[in-house]
């Protein structure tokens, strides 16, 4: 007979399948194991990234025609209700004949969610919120960026400890040592997409790209260039192996909104000082990456320019996440307070 240990058993091991899923894109991770009225494991599944099946119908189809009657299906996000590049799950458990589906996360999608209402409508138990802390932790930036509808937006700079990202003269190469510029790599490789305002792609043609150990990294961020200036012909970027994007930079959080429904749900911005500005002052960054070199510039050359801040009490207060040292320099990490 199965029992709520054996429910929770499941869910863990559909939380181990869902980590084999996508780190990066639009769709979750998502685990499914299916299990039958006496307890036993009859097939499992996951989602594998976009245009794939969804874990519960990966699960569904190791079975045979009929076998998944009366089964439970254990499932760590809640079942979608909508067709997308995949017809919904709701709809292909209730054709398979599934007693009981247990979940552990709501979906927070406008379209998508309602799967377990659906279900609840044709007479399948539905058990919500099984280890959801879990669950939650698992989804991570996924389920903050789709209750947002926008990307999780970081914003990075190195800077010389007066805050200046160059010197008087603008040279900038290389502020920061070594193990810093490796770290931003690194960063670089685990996110959806990098922004920079057209000023930056004019004025120093970076490549965008991650490099680990002087090699292109497996992943790389798509280039996001914002702004109406034309991107040179000859510009780094348009060599990208992603290619690159193109955004107007003058609504930004709806431009941010349209790169959540192309799938991007990471955002890191790299520059410049203007473009980091204008991001800023939105109020929708999720945290801010500060290598600081032991360094004195002096000179205009700061970090960021005016982020609409008049006063101290109008000041962007921070809460510190992490410091790491990373040889001679030190990256900070830190969040607008009250955020996540």
């Amino acid at each position: 007979m199965l029992t709520q240990s054996g429910i929770d058993a499941a869910m863990t091991r559909a939380f181990e399948l869902a980590a084999l899923g996508p780190a990066r894109g639009v769709n979750p991770r998502v685990g499914c194991v299916i299990l039958s009225a006496d307890g036993r494991v009859i097939a499992e599944g996951h989602h594998r990234g976009a245009g794939t099946p969804h874990a519960e119908v990966d699960a569904l189809s190791r079975l045979s025609p009929g076998e998944a009657e009366g089964s439970t299906v254990v499932v760590t996000l809640e079942p979608c209700d909508h067709t997308g590049r995949t017809g919904p799950c709701s709809e292909a458990l209730i054709a398979a004949g599934v007693a009981r589906v247990a979940y552990s996360v709501d979906d927070p999608g406008d379209a998508s969610s309602g799967g377990a209402e659906r279900l609840r409508s044709v007479g399948v138990d539905v058990i919500a919120g099984v280890r959801r802390e879990e669950g939650e932790i698992l989804l991570d930036d996924w389920l903050a960026s789709a209750r947002l509808g926008r990307p999780l937006i970081t914003v990075k700079w190195a800077s010389s400890l007066d805050g200046r990202v160059a010197a008087v003269d603008g040279s900038s190469r290389w502020i920061t040592g070594r193990e810093a510029r490796a770290d931003v790599h690194r960063r670089r490789a685990a996110v959806d997409a990098i922004a920079v305002g057209t000023g930056t792609v004019i004025a120093d043609d970076p490549a965008l790209t991650a490099r680990i150990d002087d090699r292109l990294a497996p992943t790389q961020p798509i280039p996001v260039v914002f702004g109406r200036s034309e991107v040179p012909a000859a510009a780094q970027v348009r060599a990208h192996p992603r290619g690159f994007l193109t955004s107007p930079g003058n609504a930004l959080p709806g431009e941010f909104r349209a790169l959540h429904a192309r799938g991007i749900r990471s955002l890191l911005v790299e520059g410049g000082p203007r473009f980091a500005s204008a991001v800023i002052a939105t109020g929708l960054v999720d945290e801010v990456h500060v290598y600081l070199a032991p360094l004195l510039l002096g000179g205009e050359r700061t970090a960021i320019t005016d982020i609409g801040v008049s006063s101290i009490s109008e000041g962007m207060r921070l809460a510190v996440r992490e410091t790491l040292p990373l040889g001679p320099d030190l990256l900070l990490i830190a969040s607008p307070k009250g955020r996540h």
